[in-house]
């Protein structure tokens, strides 16, 4: 099992690993069609994006939960 001070970041790999293959997956299929060499046009453009996602969320999450903080009326 993985230690609890490394669970902000399994949360970030995770979350940010599908919401990149879903968001990737539609564009891709929106872009080139459901054909022949989809899936791997798919699973590129998957990876790429994950490399881009997983440090985003890691630098916006602190962020986003101090803004919700302030959205969220307390009590």
């Amino acid at each position: 099992m993985i230690p609890p001070r490394y669970a902000p970041i399994l949360f970030g790999l995770i979350l940010s690993g599908l919401m990149s293959c879903m968001v990737s997956g539609i564009a891709t299929l929106r872009a080139t069609g459901l054909g022949e060499g989809v899936l791997t046009l798919w699973m590129g453009a998957w990876i790429a994006s994950w490399a881009i996602a997983f440090p985003a969320v890691l630098l916006v999450a602190p962020l986003t939960r101090r803004l919700v903080a302030k959205l969220v009326r307390q009590g």
